[in-house]
Formats: structure tokens, C-alpha cells, sequence
């Protein structure tokens, strides 16, 4: 076949039209290094093994092999999605994936597991995953009945819990915890941050080896309370407690602690010891759901920027860490490569790709790779 030439200026217009309609930011990049716009993906990752199909992802993250893993939720699938389990399959597609699975940088699963084992609560409703630097892999649960942290080494073999199924005791109980969102670790102290979460109002801290309380705190660093607080309202007053979910926990280098206040549209910022430092609001008119689901800092010396994931806009919010002002955003409610529904979860690899994770009924990840 004759290969077919095509003029520069019409090559040059299609690579633009096909950036645009990625989903790409076409803001100005950052003088520094650090990236501030973004293309979708389209082939990652690679068509799922064994007939597998995803449900809602519930958490992504990015271990220190640049390897991504995802918790997904099996039991969200509809009849029709997994058609293909039942006995006698019903279609030809599809199966349940196990709940947490690693890819590697091409797309290729790599290890998968979940699931109920003995001596642990297994999540009914999977949220929130976090990979340390020892490869131990940290999963939380939001059904009404999911109080507990896991931690699994890398093929899933049980090493602790913290807190306990259908247990909860408040936000200022020091054992138990309350539909803990997602936790990360503090690795000179051996300290979890967990933030607790759909029903506490809190973040909490434990030793990582021994799961013993350390510390707690609410909003401004102040005493959290369970009272029933008024809906969220961007004419009034900056609320004194966190809402209700309580959704990340991120450590930057400096040692700042990055909170994400989901329902009340903010992020509040901390010193380990719960010490308030300032607080950044991220489209405080949004009422429906929140507009800060998750956060993660750029890969720069000084971590310059903040990727604000905001599933109810349904956009990555690029922002200087300093102040919080919007540098650039990439995204839009949609069902195509590059659009979100309910954009739950973001993570960033040493190549400075962004992985992103949907839930309800989005169901899947994608990755978004940095332009010049």
C-alpha cells in the first residue's frame, strides 16, 4: 500500500484537535520542569486479563517500582457487566476482577488479590489504597459497616488491622475508627495518617508496626466533634469541623500535611502535630458532593504544584501549593478518553504521568501524560 503524505500544516492541525479532544490543558507549562498540562492516554491501561472487568475504583497509587495499583469494587458490577460469572454464563463478558491489582508502566497486570481470608475484615465496600516504601499495601472500606484499616504485603499476605468491622466509637475514640477514606505514611516516624472519614470527622495517627494510637485532630487542628453540623453553604462562615468525607491525607517533603475537607470544598493544611497552618478553597460554590476528593504534589524539588482531583466538577485542578490559585485544569464530565464521571482518586508516578481513578458508575483508570 502507497503510504500517504500528509502536509505539515494539516499534521500540525490534527495533533491539535486530537490534544483538544483528549482532554488536554493547554495552559503554559512550567518554567521549572514541573508540568502543568496534561494528555490523556487512550492505550493505557492494556485490555484487562481473563475477561475481567472493573468496578467503581475506589483508590489508585503508585508504588517506588513506578508500578500503579488500583482497589476496585467486585460487588458495585450490575447483573449485565459481570454476565459472563454466572452459571450458566449469561454472555460472553464479564467477569469480576479481583479487588486490588497492580500494573506495570505498560498497562500489564502484573498481581491481583482480595477478597475475605482469616483473621481479618475484608472491606464490603473498597476504599482508598496507599502503597509504602516497604511495599506494603494499605486498603480502607466506606460501607456502613467498614471501621478498619488493612495492611498486606504485595501478594496480599495479612500483617495488621487497625480498628474493627462494625465498630466505631466517635471521632475521639483512640482504637476504633469510623469509614476510614485513605491513609498515608509519615516513613521516619513509622506513622500512619489516616483519614477518618465518611463517618468520623477527623485525621488520626498510629505507629505503622504495632497499629498504636499516637494522636488525632479535626478541622484547624482543633477537638473534632459528632455533632450534626448545617449543610454546606459558601456564604457562610468557614465551617470549625470537617464534613462528611474526611477524604485524603498527603505528606509533602517540607513535612506540611495536605487534608482533604471534601464537602466543604477546601483543603486545610497542617504540621504533623496537628497544628493548622492554612487552608485553601478549591470551587467553593460547589454543593453537590464536594469539589476536593484528592490531591498530590508535583514531583519538583520544592513540590510546587497541588493536583486536585474534583469529582463533582469532574476536573484535575492544577494549583501552586503556596497559595492554592489555579495555574491551569484538565477534564470535563464525560464518558469519553480524558472526561470523568465522579473523578474519586488521583496518583503521580517519577515520570510525572497522572493516574486516575472513577467511581459510581465510571469505573475505570486512566493515565495522562505531561506535555512540554
Amino acid at each position: 500500500m502507497k503510504a500517504m503524505r500528509v502536509a505539515p500544516f494539516l499534521l500540525f492541525a490534527l495533533t491539535l484537535s486530537f490534544g483538544l479532544a483528549a482532554g488536554t490543558c493547554m495552559a503554559a507549562g512550567a518554567a521549572d520542569g514541573a508540568p502543568t498540562q496534561f494528555r490523556v492516554d487512550p492505550y493505557w491501561p492494556k485490555p484487562l486479563l481473563n475477561n475481567w472487568i472493573f468496578g467503581a475504583v475506589g483508590g489508585i497509587a503508585v508504588d517506588r517500582h513506578d508500578h500503579i495499583w488500583i482497589i476496585q469494587r467486585p460487588g458495585s458490577l450490575t447483573e449485565d457487566e459481570k454476565a459472563a460469572s454466572f452459571n450458566p454464563p449469561r454472555t460472553q463478558c464479564c467477569i469480576p476482577a479481583p479487588s486490588v491489582v497492580e500494573f506495570d508502566q505498560k498497562g500489564n497486570v502484573l498481581r491481583s488479590w482480595g477478597g475475605p481470608g482469616q483473621g481479618f475484615d475484608f472491606p464490603k465496600r473498597e476504599h482508598g489504597i496507599y502503597v509504602d516504601p516497604q511495599d506494603n499495601v494499605w486498603i480502607g472500606g466506606n460501607d456502613e459497616v467498614d471501621h478498619q484499616v488493612l495492611k498486606f504485603t504485595a501478594d496480599g499476605k495479612f500483617l495488621m488491622q487497625i480498628g474493627a468491622a462494625g465498630k466505631t466509637g466517635g471521632s475521639n475514640d483512640t482504637k476504633l475508627l469510623g469509614k476510614p477514606a485513605q491513609m498515608e505514611l509519615d516513613t521516619a516516624a513509622n506513622e500512619i495518617y489516616v483519614a477518618d472519614g465518611y463517618l468520623n470527622r477527623r485525621v488520626i495517627v498510629f505507629d505503622a508496626t504495632t497499629g498504636a494510637y499516637k494522636r488525632h485532630w479535626g478541622a484547624y487542628g482543633a477537638r473534632p466533634s459528632d455533632e450534626k453540623m448545617p449543610k454546606y453553604d459558601p456564604t457562610a462562615a468557614p465551617s470549625k469541623q470537617f464534613g462528611s468525607p474526611v477524604h485524603c491525607v498527603r505528606i509533602a517533603r517540607d513535612g506540611l500535611l495536605y487534608v482533604c475537607d471534601r464537602q466543604n470544598d477546601r483543603i486545610q493544611v497542617f504540621h504533623k502535630d496537628g497544628t493548622f497552618v492554612k487552608e485553601f478553597f478549591i470551587e467553593p460554590k460547589t454543593l453537590a458532593n464536594g469539589s476536593v476528593w484528592d490531591m498530590f504534589l508535583s514531583n519538583d524539588p520544592q513540590q510546587k504544584y497541588m493536583y486536585v482531583a474534583d469529582g463533582a466538577n469532574n476536573r484535575v485542578h492544577v494549583l501552586l501549593r503556596e497559595n492554592g490559585a489555579e495555574v491551569s485544569s484538565f477534564g470535563r464530565s464525560g464518558r469519553m478518553a480524558g472526561e470523568f464521571h465522579w473523578v474519586h482518586n488521583i496518583a503521580i508516578d517519577s515520570k510525572d504521568n497522572i493516574y486516575t481513578a472513577e467511581v459510581d458508575n465510571g469505573k475505570r483508570v486512566q493515565r495522562f501524560t505531561p506535555l512540554p
